[in-house]
């Protein structure tokens, strides 16, 4: 077994029961990686899940206290207990595309826009793959899919000038990264980042379902085919022009600006009112 795997999970969630060569696995390693190189332990961290594939693949397989939250609703869940854990504990939660930037998103900009202090995790597999791979708020324009078979023209959050951090930047982001599952050390460096960093702190991670995209929306499920495609797209250089969607990895927005925490400004406001102080 996997020393982290070893360390962190549980021995009977592992190995995964994702489908063979998804890339979850590798985004899970990356955060295990992350907590394990900042010296932290299972007590220091509560990990929270959604649901679809980041959520199932990842939920109840942290050795330390872990919880999942319905569609979507995982960040509310998170907020209260930010008042409850002591400052010091860090809570992390994986979630994916749909959770984070669909129906979760009205929620994830609440935290965001309270600062309250969790590393979100979105490992994005450009759709809703789990119920069968119908297309989401990232899957490539003109994708073929469950749910788009002459391929998909929705507006997405990640192509032709949008882009979702922007929109987290907006409502108060302190810190935003992007990474794809392919990359190494460098993306670890960004979850450490997110983790170190008080308050809210999120990283957009890609990663390849073979199954149902790739299977679907490539016509392959040949996961060397799928790995090959995330690598040419991630961080292109100007003599390798890639047609559709790219990426451009790295750490996108730190503040320099102090911005008080939720639950510290919380915890203040409520010993105020205590002691009969100004409210």
């Amino acid at each position: 077994m996997d020393y982290l795997a070893e360390k962190f999970l549980k021995a009977r969630k592992t190995p995964s029961t994702a489908c063979s060569g998804c890339g979850l696995g590798q985004v899970h390693k990356k955060i295990l990686l992350a907590i394990d190189q900042l010296g932290l332990g299972s007590a220091d961290i509560v990990w929270g899940t959604g649901i679809g594939c980041a959520g199932r693949q990842t939920f109840n397989t942290w050795k330390g206290d872990n919880f999942a939250g319905t569609h979507g609703r995982v960040y509310a869940l998170a907020t209260g207990l930010r008042l409850a854990l002591k400052p010091e504990q860090k809570i992390v939660l994986t979630a994916g595309d749909g959770d984070a930037f669909g129906i979760g998103l009205l929620h994830l900009l609440h935290c965001v826009r309270r600062n309250v202090d969790m590393t979100v995790i979105v490992a994005d597999n450009f759709g809703y793959q789990s119920t069968g791979g119908q297309y989401g708020y990232t899957t490539p324009a003109g994708s073929v899919t469950d749910s788009s078979p002459y391929g998909m023209q929705d507006p997405n959050w990640v192509q032709d000038g949008r882009d979702i951090l922007e929109i987290l930047k907006a409502a108060g982001a302190g810190f935003l990264a992007r990474h794809t599952s392919i990359e190494g050390q460098n993306a670890v460096e960004s979850i450490k980042q997110a983790i170190d960093f008080k308050g809210f702190s999120l990283v957009h991670i890609v990663y390849p379902c073979i199954t149902n995209f790739f299977g679907k929306a490539m016509g392959s499920r040949q996961p060397a085919i799928a790995y090959r495609w995330l690598k040419e797209r991630t961080n292109p250089g100007a003599d390798q022009p890639v047609g559709g969607m790219t990426f451009r990895t790295g750490v996108y927005y730190r503040t320099t600006a102090e911005r008080r925490e939720f639950s510290e400004y919380m915890r203040e406001f409520t010993r105020q009112v205590q002691t009969g102080g100004p409210t």
